[in-house]
């Protein structure tokens, strides 16, 4: 969430920030918080006085007694006495400003980096990269007319294909679990797991600590990262544990920092995991969500950094190189945006989607969204470090990103490298296949 420090100090700029994600009455709900904050810091000041007053009121009974004063020290015992209930109705009213506070704040989403375009969803993301031709300042999702042209004749769509060659049984999913969890059978399962290899392996080469987390997490997990309050609706929640699945390693990975100071120097922290995520997708149907479009349970791989500020950026950087590495390896057509404002994350203060282009379907398939925070996760997180020499901690940067999400890969690859005689397997993912087709 972001900082009180944040809000007084630079609250034009926060105000503006938030009108940039388009978050409606940006204004309103910042004075809201400061409010509140000013009735905290009152009553604060309030119950200092009554506590100081109340510890001078009770010095004087023993005085009093031993000078024989009864009636004094009666009169001093009934003071402290109100003093006391004075006290204790004042800390149930901080109490309860200081939750209002922690409840407001986590309603306000962070705010965009200056370089994040302004847009009010998807048509205005910036395309800012891609392996078709250079791109230009405004190119952006609405008026990009690049498509390339695979020479493919008569595509099948890729749960045509899964059925053809018996990789992929979206029936059998329906009728042991439901919509949304395919079942991966013999060489489709071997693709699943050659991907998750290549990705973990890259990964590694990269510099990343390989993690394997837990698949449910708690509330103060989903609290820490920014899934909660806010997404509780896309999660799958386990009542009676109160445990939830999760819809990414993000979640689990980074949360190993809550409640930890780090040393500078331990800086940057670069883990990966590999993890079923779960997401509940609420309201999602139609063409655009067939096969592996979209599931409620599926393979990925992410990339968690957790920075010191002045880095962060070089690893945001760093970051973006290694999912393009990965996608180029697959030998997939892909373009990178910048999402605008209005289609940013709650969480996020600046995020790039990567796309891969699907043959069949002659539309493009969202493949990994990599993001820096900033201190917003941080916050919430208490993940802090102690820069070198210094008395205080300060609040470190965190950033995630997918290298990558196995479904619409796979859906891109299935359906880009057919041919008459079987599926092409990519150079990269030949010695994890053990094959250079997919054949009948």
């Amino acid at each position: 969430m972001l900082t009180l420090k944040l809000i007084t100090e630079e609250k034009a700029r926060v105000i503006a920030g938030l009108e940039k994600k388009h978050f409606p009455n940006a204004a309103e709900a910042i004075e809201k918080v400061l409010a509140t904050d000013k009735s905290r810091r009152e009553t604060q000041q309030a119950l200092d006085a009554c506590l100081s007053e109340q510890k001078k009121a009770a010095a004087e009974i023993g005085k009093l007694m031993k000078q024989g004063d009864k009636a004094a020290a009666d009169a001093a015992k009934a003071t402290v006495a109100e003093l006391k209930e004075k006290s204790k109705a004042l800390e149930e009213t901080k109490a309860q400003a200081e939750q209002e506070l922690v409840t407001l704040l986590c309603q306000i989403p962070n705010i965009p980096y200056d370089e994040v375009p302004e847009g009010v969803g998807a048509e205005d993301n910036r395309v800012v990269k891609s392996n078709l031709r250079e791109c230009t300042p405004n190119d952006t999702v609405g008026n990009w007319d690049v498509n390339p042209s695979l020479g493919i004749a008569n595509p099948l769509p890729h749960w045509e294909l899964a059925k053809k060659y018996n990789l992929i049984d979206f029936d059998l999913g329906v009728k042991i679990t439901g919509a949304g969890f395919p079942v991966y059978i013999g060489k489709g399962a071997r693709l699943q797991r050659a991907l998750i290899n290549f990705f973990l392996d890259e990964a590694r080469a990269a510099g990343y600590t390989e993690i394997m987390p837990p698949t449910v997490v708690n509330q103060a997990s989903g609290y820490g990262t920014g899934q909660l309050p806010d997404k509780e609706g896309q999660m799958y929640h386990c009542e009676v544990d109160d445990l939830y699945l999760i819809p990414t390693a993000e979640v689990p990975v980074t949360n190993i920092y809550r409640d930890v100071i780090l040393d500078e120097k331990d800086l940057p922290i670069k883990n990966c995991a590999y993890t079923q995520c779960f997401r509940r997708e609420a309201g999602s149907y139609g063409k655009d969500v067939r096969g592996l479009n979209r599931l409620h349970e599926f393979s990925k791989i992410e990339i968690v950094r957790i920075d010191k500020p002045e880095h962060s950026k070089e690893s945001h950087k760093e970051m973006l190189e290694h999912v393009e590495g990965l996608l180029k390896k697959l030998e997939l057509p892909y373009r990178v945006l910048l999402l605008c404002g209005g289609d940013q994350s709650f969480t996020s203060s600046i995020c790039y989607d990567f796309e891969v282009y699907s043959e069949a379907q002659g539309r493009w398939l969202e493949v990994s969204s990599v993001s820096n925070f900033d201190t917003y996760q941080a916050n919430r997180l208490k993940c802090r470090y102690r820069p070198e020499g210094a008395k205080k901690p300060e609040l470190c940067h965190t950033l995630n990103g997918s290298a990558l999400a196995l479904p619409r890969i796979v859906a891109a690859l299935l359906e880009n490298n057919q041919t008459p005689d079987g599926i092409k397997v990519p150079r990269a993912l030949v010695p994890y296949m053990g094959m250079d087709f997919i054949e009948l």
